[in-house]
C-alpha cells in the first residue's frame, strides 16, 4: 500500500481484519476519517441519474401511500363524529368517542357564550350612547319650545284689543254743564254735563265698545 501510494501519488487506506478479530489499519499522510469521508461523498456523487431517479419514485410512492392511508382513516374518523360507521367499534371505542366529542361540545358552547356576551355589552353601549343622544335632543326641543311660547305671549300682548283701542281712539270723557234753552231766550244749564272741547282725558272702558 506504501509503494502504491509513491508510485501513483496517490491516497491510500487500507483495513485489514486478522482471523482473531483484530484491527490493522495503514493510511498516507491524509488520516484514515478524511480518506473514508471523500470516499463516501464521491460513492453517493456517482449515482447513476437512472437509479436516483427510481429511487425518488419509490419515495413518491411510498409517501402517496402514507398520505393516502392518512386521508382515509381521517375521513373514518369523521364519519364516526356524524354518527355513521360506528358498527366496527366496541363499547371502549364508543366511550372514549362519546368524550370526544363532549369535550367538543364544552368548547364549542364556550365559545359561542364568549360571542354572545360581548354582542350583548356591544349593544348595550349602543344603547347607552343613544339615551345620551336622545336626552341632548329632548334638551333642545325643550328650550326651543320655552323660545316659542315666550315669542307668542309677547305677539299676544300686542295684539290684544285693549292695548290697540288704548293707543288708537280718542279719550271720551262725561261731565260739566249741559244748556238748553226755554221760551223767551232763556238759557239753563243742566249739571254734570260739559262740553267734548272741556273733556277731561279718561280712557272708555272696555265694556263699552
Amino acid at each position: 500500500a506504501h509503494e502504491i501510494s509513491v508510485l501513483c501519488d496517490a491516497e491510500v487506506a487500507l483495513i485489514v481484519f486478522s482471523t482473531k478479530g483484530k484491527l490493522f489499519e495503514y493510511s498516507t499522510e491524509a488520516s484514515m476519517d478524511r480518506i473514508l469521508e471523500r470516499y463516501e461523498r464521491n460513492n453517493y456523487t456517482e449515482v447513476e441519474p437512472g437509479a436516483s431517479h427510481l429511487q425518488s419514485q419509490a419515495s413518491w410512492s411510498l409517501e402517496h401511500t402514507k398520505l393516502k392511508a392518512k386521508i382515509e382513516v381521517l375521513q373514518k374518523t369523521q364519519r364516526q363524529f356524524m354518527g355513521q360507521d360506528l358498527e366496527s367499534l366496541s363499547l371502549k371505542e364508543l366511550q372514549q368517542l362519546e368524550q370526544q366529542l363532549d369535550a367538543s361540545l364544552k368548547h364549542i358552547r364556550s365559545r359561542k357564550n364568549q360571542l354572545l356576551y360581548g354582542s350583548i355589552a356591544e349593544l348595550q353601549k349602543k344603547e347607552k350612547a343613544l339615551q345620551d343622544q336622545n336626552n341632548v335632543l329632548g334638551k333642545k326641543i325643550k328650550e326651543k319650545e320655552n323660545e316659542i311660547a315666550q315669542r307668542d305671549q309677547q305677539t299676544q300682548g300686542q295684539d290684544s284689543p285693549t292695548f290697540v283701542l288704548a293707543q288708537e281712539l280718542p279719550s271720551l270723557s262725561i261731565g260739566g254743564t249741559y244748556q238748553t234753552g226755554s221760551g223767551g231766550g232763556n238759557r239753563g244749564q243742566v249739571e254734570g254735563f260739559q262740553p267734548l272741547s272741556q273733556q277731561s282725558s279718561t280712557v272708555m272702558p272696555h265694556w263699552m265698545l
